[in-house]
């Protein structure tokens, strides 16, 4: 009872600490830090759109064979590719990302995150001049392997894209505005669906237009990337200091002739240094096998690859890749291109939500109700397809659930593994790690992809529905008891979490968020230990208090 009390007391400000935390509320506030203010946040904004715009390009590879697929299948046309051809088409560009995924590891850590972009664009470009001359042949068989060569460099491109620009974003970039920078990553990606969803619904039957196209888009995202300064993070992993002020100068907003001393800045520069020199000296001392035996390595490597697997095996790709024809055959009766282009408006309109979503609900909460939306999307249409009655009373209901299905999947686990790669790995391995989880990742995609027509095929499109409808329910068992919240949390705190096994209690999260809240009323309390006092108390007082009546339940 006298706990309960106290607490009360605590809650009404009946104590003296009210003085502590009411005094000072009206002075002016001091100004937000140099990564926070607008020219700071406007530049970084801008250097993670110029990149993305090759993510963009690989949104665009992954839609294309929803709207070319019925050109190139049909008999009548130069291209005439058969039910198993065509499944190539498709998937190919899936099993080259994983290659991609290892190969991006090496690049960014060897040549930076920049040069990975542009030679990524490159890759693109290349891949796609192949689609554009490949009718230029004089045999069917010629054409189809330029075809498949084409796609494979698209699908490297892929793999190549997804991870630099996601490194990117974190490492130039406060806490704060992390979420919504990483963010852009799954904004561009949907950007490039809804594009390609569009081109295929005006520019119908002519595939050579719509990679002439692309083409000439994957070369503006070239010298999109020209202009862009490379991470500060990696150019003091490597030792170029002065560099890599000039980049850090830039992402603060401020000039790069300003000589002025900046006390925060300065000190920002040599936490960013001291964790590089740290992560050199690991680099230099650990071998890979050590490296992985970590915990803080280990952990989130295993964590990812789940949360990868069941991204990708709840049928997200499958909906994305044969959007039209899974229309199709669900008994939509509307145009099934414009069908697509619905998937890929609500797809975008969602995705620009996300970063607000996972910064107000924290990771966890928006992938468990991604995956329990998925699972009843999932069984609605597993149902529409069992008993075909539904859908003629109700026919709209298939559209219904397949636009619902891409919505509650942009709410999380088709984001979340893409969100928190760029988060849970330690800086030293951040870049093999990510292009080793991408790798795994883009095999799952593969998989499902190649597997998908044949799965269809020996068990009926509802029950392949009613699968990715438990691989989703399985999803949300695994997001609730694996996947911790990071929300909030620095790179360093996630890392440390993953190396001691610690999890910050709310306790620990409610005292920082009001730390930062104090702060920036100026000078409330004399101390750090006269903050910690309250809330230490506070603390101890609910959790007797709640420990209390779980026992007498």
């Amino acid at each position: 009872m006298t706990n309960q009390s106290e607490l009360v007391k605590l809650q009404n400000g009946n104590t003296t600490h009210q003085v502590l935390i009411v005094k000072g509320l009206d002075k002016t506030k001091p100004p937000k830090p140099l990564g926070e203010r607008k020219k700071a946040v406007l530049r970084q904004e801008l250097m993670v759109l110029l990149g993305n715009t090759c993510v963009v390009a690989s949104g665009m590879s992954v839609a294309l064979p929803s709207v070319s697929l019925a050109q190139l299948t049909d008999p009548n046309d130069i291209y005439n590719l058969n039910t198993e051809e065509s499944s190539w088409f498709a998937s190919i560009n899936s099993m080259a990302c994983p290659l991609g995924g290892l190969l991006v590891g090496y690049l960014m850590d060897r040549i930076g995150r920049r040069n990975t972009m542009l030679c990524t664009n490159c890759v693109g470009i290349v891949g796609l001049l192949l689609l554009v001359t490949a009718p230029s042949h004089s045999t069917r068989d010629a054409i189809y392997i330029q075809l498949l060569v084409g796609r494979f460099l698209c699908g490297l491109m892929i793999g190549l894209s997804l991870s630099p620009i996601g490194s990117y974003s974190a490492e130039i970039s406060l806490p704060r505005i992390r979420g919504r920078l990483i963010m852009g990553t799954s904004i561009a990606i949907a950007c490039g669906i809804l594009f390609m969803y569009l081109l295929g619904y005006f520019i119908r039957n002519n595939f050579k237009l719509i990679s002439i196209i692309s083409v000439v888009y994957q070369c503006f995202a070239f010298c999109c990337c020209l202009p862009m300064p490379e991470s500060p993070s990696w150019l003091l992993q490597k030792g170029y200091e002065e560099r890599a002020r000039k980049s850090l100068k830039y992402f603060r907003g401020l000039s790069k002739n300003d000589n002025n001393i900046y006390e925060e800045f300065e000190t920002e520069l040599a936490l960013i240094k001291k964790n590089s020199d740290l992560s050199r000296s690991a680099a230099a001392n650990e071998s890979l096998l050590q490296a992985i035996r970590a915990p803080e390595v280990y952990k989130p490597l295993i964590m990812m690859i789940g949360l990868f697997f069941f991204q990708q095996c709840s049928g997200i790709v499958v909906v994305i890749v044969f959007a039209a024809q899974i229309a199709t055959r669900a008994g939509v009766s509307a145009d099934p291109l414009l069908v697509a282009v619905f998937v890929g408006v609500a797809r975008i309109v969602t995705t620009f939500f996300m970063g607000a979503i996972f910064e107000k609900w924290g990771r966890r909460p928006a992938g468990i109700v991604s995956a329990a939306g998925m699972t009843v999307c999932m069984l609605i249409l597993a149902a529409n397809g069992w008993w075909p009655a539904i859908g003629q009373h109700v026919p709209l209901l298939p559209v219904v659930a397949i636009v619902l299905h891409i919505i509650f999947s942009t709410m999380g686990l088709l984001t979340l593994p893409f969100f928190m790669i760029s988060e849970v790995f330690p800086q030293r391995v951040r870049g093999s790690a990510n292009g080793f989880t991408l790798c795994i990742g883009l095999l799952f995609s593969f998989s499902v992809v190649k597997l998908y027509p044949t799965m269809e095929t020996l068990i009926g499109t509802a029950n392949s529905f009613a699968f990715f409808g438990a691989i989703s329910l399985l999803g949300v068992a695994f997001i609730y008891f694996i996947v911790p919240e990071t929300k909030g949390r620095s790179l360093l705190e996630i890392e440390n979490y993953f190396r001691t096994g610690r999890k910050v209690s709310n306790a620990e999260v409610a005292r920082r968020q009001s730390q930062i809240a104090m702060e920036e009323a100026a000078g409330i309390y004399r101390s750090d230990l006269e903050l910690n006092e309250v809330f230490l108390k506070l603390s101890k007082v609910d959790d007797e208090l709640g420990k209390t009546v779980n026992g007498k339940e």
